[in-house]
This record gives C-alpha cells, sequence and structure tokens, in this order.
C-alpha cells in the first residue's frame, strides 16, 4: 500500500461543490458550514469520489480546524 500526502485548501460553504488544482495545492469547494465537523467530513467524500478511493482511504493528519489541511490517502 503507497501513502500519499495531500495539501488541501477548504473553502467552506461555497455555492456549489468543486475541486481545483492551483500550483500543486488542491482548492476543494464545499458546501457544508465549517461547524461540527461537517465540512471535514465533507470533504473527505469529495475527495473519495474525485481521486476514486474508498473513503476509509483518505485521514485528514493535519489541520482539522484550519482552512489548510494535509490529507493522507491511502492507495493500493
Amino acid at each position: 500500500m503507497n501513502r500519499y500526502t495531500i495539501e488541501v485548501k477548504v473553502i467552506p460553504r461555497a455555492k456549489k461543490i468543486s475541486v481545483r488544482q492551483d500550483n500543486g495545492l488542491l482548492k476543494v469547494y464545499l458546501t457544508a458550514p465549517p461547524l461540527d465537523d461537517k465540512a471535514n467530513s465533507q470533504l473527505i467524500d469529495v475527495l473519495s469520489e474525485y481521486l476514486d478511493v474508498p473513503k476509509r482511504c483518505i485521514k485528514i493528519v493535519k489541520g482539522h480546524k484550519s482552512r489548510n489541511k494535509v490529507v493522507e490517502v491511502l492507495i493500493r
């Protein structure tokens, strides 16, 4: 199993969900608010679909309460 880390910038309360790459940084626009872990949960859902990996293979390792996060992805 290979482990990759991705730097992600989260933009909560966006009008629509989207993922964009910007100079090696992944910008993820989420409709969920940054309350009660809703945005983090939606981030994992969106990245799972975007990267085509199961949700259990994605983990936020840094920045749980920040817009700038480091996410670990396990790929077989």
